[in-house]
């Protein structure tokens, strides 16, 4: 019987910075699958190549060596990609942040609608999925608001929003609830999960918040550049908050 291929799979990736005396190794031949549907914690402390990690799977940052995967097609051997990285990551990724990184100039709905425009969405479907979208994280009062005028949390939330707008094959999201409350960190957590189990997509978090690691499928551990460990959580029924 044939399976699907995973949403990304990453084999011996090393990021080395510098050169001779000054050579940092960053990330030292890390390999990982992440299967469609799947929600995966990464954690580690500060300097364990975490984010050097997710920038490299996330093709913004790419590896000295090693090569990756996506859905079974290689996109990027070690600094040499085979496709056209802007817009691979435009169509196929979601990105999360610690800064939400909002366009100024434009409102709330507004930063969430040019990123679907941009992938040729028509721009009334677009208006009404960012809506949407808003009104599931909280802050669909904010709408109209431009990031100037948002709580970082607000903020926060709508970058959320935007890495989902494109229903992407793999989210990446770097410490997405360090600005929200622990409720509104829940709901962010639980909606990457959701995303993953019902939309088949593939969700890596780097997060510090140990009071929602329930939710994930599977947390890997990093120190010194290498995955140390790698854990399964329990499963638990797939019931999701209410929308709000």
């Amino acid at each position: 019987m044939k399976t699907n291929p995973p949403a990304i799979e990453a084999f011996n990736l090393t990021k080395i910075y510098g050169h001779g005396n000054t050579e940092v190794v960053a990330m030292n031949h890390v390999s990982l699958r992440v299967e469609r549907g799947e929600v995966v914690a990464l954690l580690g402390p500060s300097g364990a190549g975490k984010s050097t990690l997710l920038t490299a799977l996330g093709l913004i940052n790419p590896p000295t060596s090693g090569r990756i995967e996506f859905s079974g097609t290689l996109v990027l051997e070690a600094d040499h990609p085979q496709v056209d990285l802007r817009s691979f990551r435009r169509k196929h990724l979601g990105f999360v942040f610690q800064k939400a990184n909002l366009i100024p100039f434009l409102t709330a709905v507004e930063n969430i609608q040019i990123a679907m425009e941009i992938n040729d969405i028509p721009p009334r479907t677009a208006r009404r999925r960012a809506l949407e979208l808003l009104d599931y994280l909280g802050v669909a009062p904010r709408a109209g608001n431009r990031p100037d005028a948002l709580s970082g949390g607000q903020q926060q939330r709508v970058a959320v929003a935007r890495a989902l707008a494109n229903q992407p094959s793999l989210i990446l999201a770097d410490e997405p609830t360090a600005a929200l409350d622990s409720h509104r960190g829940r709901q962010v957590m639980e909606l990457f999960r959701k995303v993953a189990h019902e939309q088949g997509a593939g969700v890596i978090v780097v997060t510090h918040d140990h009071r929602a690691l329930d939710v994930f499928d599977r947390i890997l551990e990093m120190e010194d550049g290498q995955i140390r460990s790698e854990s399964r959580v329990p499963a638990r029924p797939k019931e999701f908050p209410a929308q709000n």
